[in-house]
C-alpha cells in the first residue's frame, strides 16, 4: 500500500491523483456520447449559460496553448452589472471543469403543486415575491459533472426551501416561531405539555404548565443561514441519488453569494475564496477548508471510526514518515485533541500512512485530494484501493453574513469571488488594489467596467506563456486553472 501511495504522490498535480486525468477523458466522452459507463450525462458539457457561447467559441475556450480569457458579451446584462471572466486550466484536464451561475429568482408563498411548476413561473416572467440574487462559483475536479449539476440546481433548491418560510421572511422584523404546524402556520405550545409534535397537541387534558423557561431567540438571519446549509446537504444527496441513473463525474468546491432582503449571505464549501473590497479595505467573506485547516476534524473521524482508514492509514500526525528502525523510540506527534506537539513511543500501527500527508497546497487527505469540503466525490477512492474518501469530505458550508444596509458603498466597492487558482498566485491585498485601480480609471456608468476588471485581474494572474510554463512577472507560476 505504501508504495502505491508513494507512486500516486510522485505523479500528483493539483488536487487529484493520476486516475483523475483518465476520468477527464471519460467525462469528455460522457458529455458527447452518453457516458462510458452506459449512463447518459445529467447535463451535457457546457460553459455558463450567461456567456451565450457559440459552438465555435466553446471550442475556442478549451484551447490550452493560447488560454483565451472568456468574458461576457457586450450586450449581456447580469444583475448588479456583474462582471465575469474565466480561463481554462494549464493542461490539468481537457475541459474547463469549473462552472458558474448568476440568476435572479423570486421567493414566494406557493403550494406544493406551484413549487413543482416554479421553473415555469420564472420562464413566464413572474416577478412576484422577494427577489433572491444568486451568484455561484463551482470549482470542479476529476470531471465536470458535479459542478455542472450544482450550477444548475443549487440555487433552485435554496429558493424552494426559502419559499417554505416565505410568510416568515415577509415579517422579518419578528423572530420566527419555534414550532410550525403541518400547514406551516405558527404553533403555540404555551400552557400545553408535550405540544409541537406534527402540529398536534398532546396530553391536552393535563393542567396548564408554565411556559418553557429555556427558549432560544432565533433570528430570521439564522433561519436563512440554516436553509442555505441544509440546501448544500440536499444538493450533495441529490448528486449521489442521481448517479444511479446518470453519469455525474467528479466533485466540486462550491462558493455561493446570495442577496436577500438587504443582506449578503456568502456560503463556502471548499478552498475557493470571496472578499469584499469597500473603500479599498479588504473584508474576508470566506474561510478555505483544506486538509491542514480541518486536520482535527478529520483526525477525530479517523479516531472514532478506524474502519474508514482501511487498516492502511493512521489518524495520528508526525512531522515526517516513520522508519521501521525507529520502533520503540519517541517521536513528536499530535492527534485530534491537540494543537501543539508532544512525544509518544512509536508502535507498529504508527508505521501506517498518515491520514493527512504533506504541507500547504501539497497537503492531501489519504494522499488523494487537497480539499475537505465540497459536493460530489461519492465514488472517490484512494488510488488503487477500495477505500472511500467521501466520509472525510464534508458538504456543509460555512455561511458568513454582510449587512449591506449598514454601510455606505460607492461604485468601486465590489465582492470578488474566485476559485483557488486565482488566490494561489494573488493575495487578497493585491486583488483589492488591482480591482480598485482598474475601476477608478473607468467611467462609473460604463456597463462593462466590472467585466473588464475581472478580465484584467485574470490576465494579471494567468501570466505569460514561456518555456517553463505560464509565468508571472516575478517568474512565479501563474494561474493554473
Amino acid at each position: 500500500m505504501i508504495s502505491k501511495v508513494k507512486n500516486a504522490m510522485s505523479s500528483l498535480v493539483g488536487g487529484i491523483i493520476p486516475h483523475g486525468h483518465h476520468h477527464h477523458q471519460q467525462q469528455h466522452g460522457s458529455a458527447q456520447n452518453g457516458g462510458t459507463d452506459g449512463l447518459p450525462p445529467r447535463f451535457p458539457y457546457s460553459r455558463p449559460e450567461f456567456l451565450d457561447l457559440t459552438p465555435e467559441l466553446l471550442q475556442y475556450s478549451t484551447e490550452h496553448a493560447s488560454r483565451p480569457v472568456i468574458t461576457l458579451k457586450r450586450d449581456s446584462r447580469l444583475p448588479w452589472r456583474t462582471g465575469y471572466a474565466e480561463v481554462i486550466n494549464a493542461g490539468k484536464s481537457m475541459l474547463n471543469e469549473d462552472q458558474a451561475a448568476c440568476e435572479v429568482l423570486y421567493v414566494r408563498k406557493m403550494s406544493s403543486k406551484q413549487q413543482r411548476c416554479s421553473m415555469l413561473l420564472e420562464e413566464s416572467g413572474d416577478t412576484t415575491g422577494i427577489p433572491m440574487h444568486f451568484w455561484g462559483v463551482f470549482d470542479g475536479h476529476a470531471g465536470s459533472g458535479a459542478a455542472l449539476m450544482a450550477s444548475k440546481l443549487l440555487q433552485r433548491i435554496i429558493r424552494d426551501r426559502l419559499c417554505d418560510v416565505a410568510h416568515l421572511l415577509e415579517n422579518h422584523n419578528s423572530p420566527p416561531p419555534i414550532c410550525l404546524a403541518k400547514n406551516g402556520s405558527p404553533f403555540q405550545a404555551e400552557g400545553k405539555k408535550g405540544a409541537c409534535l406534527d402540529g398536534e397537541e398532546q396530553d391536552a387534558g393535563l393542567p396548564d404548565e408554565p411556559r418553557f423557561h429555556m427558549e432560544k431567540d432565533i433570528s430570521v438571519e439564522s433561519l436563512v443561514m440554516g436553509i442555505i446549509e441544509t440546501a448544500f446537504r440536499q444538493m450533495d444527496d441529490l448528486i449521489e441519488k442521481e448517479k444511479e441513473s446518470y453519469s455525474i463525474s467528479g466533485g466540486c468546491c462550491a462558493l455561493v453569494a446570495i442577496h436577500l432582503m438587504g443582506k449578503l449571505y456568502v456560503a463556502n464549501a471548499g478552498d475557493s475564496r470571496a472578499i469584499i473590497v469597500r473603500n479599498s479595505e479588504v473584508i474576508p467573506m470566506s474561510t478555505e477548508f483544506t486538509p491542514e485547516s480541518e486536520r482535527q476534524r478529520l483526525q477525530y473521524l479517523g479516531f472514532l471510526k478506524p474502519e474508514l482508514l482501511g487498516n492502511e492509514f493512521t489518524h495520528i500526525e508526525f512531522p515526517r514518515r516513520i522508519q521501521h528502525k525507529e520502533l520503540g523510540k519517541k517521536m513528536l506527534f499530535r492527534d485530534h485533541t491537540m494543537t501543539g506537539w508532544a512525544y509518544k513511543t512509536i508502535i507498529e500501527d504508527d508505521l501506517k500512512f498518515p491520514l493527512i500527508y504533506g504541507e500547504g497546497k501539497k497537503a492531501r487527505v489519504m494522499a488523494t485530494i487537497g480539499v475537505t469540503r465540497g459536493l460530489g466525490d461519492h465514488d472517490l477512492k484512494v488510488y488503487n484501493s477500495n477505500i472511500y474518501i467521501k466520509p472525510f469530505l464534508s458538504c456543509c458550508p460555512e455561511v458568513k453574513v454582510y449587512n449591506i444596509s449598514e454601510h455606505k458603498h460607492g461604485s468601486d466597492d465590489v465582492l470578488v469571488m474566485g476559485s483557488d487558482g486565482l488566490w494561489d498566485v494573488t493575495a487578497d491585498r493585491d486583488v483589492a488594489d488591482a480591482v480598485s485601480t482598474f475601476l477608478s480609471s473607468r467611467e462609473p456608468n460604463d456597463p462593462l467596467r466590472y467585466t473588464l476588471a475581472a478580465q484584467d485581474l485574470l490576465m494579471r494572474s494567468r501570466g505569460v506563456l514561456k518555456e517553463r510554463g505560464w509565468r508571472l512577472p516575478n517568474e512565479r507560476l501563474g494561474l493554473r486553472r
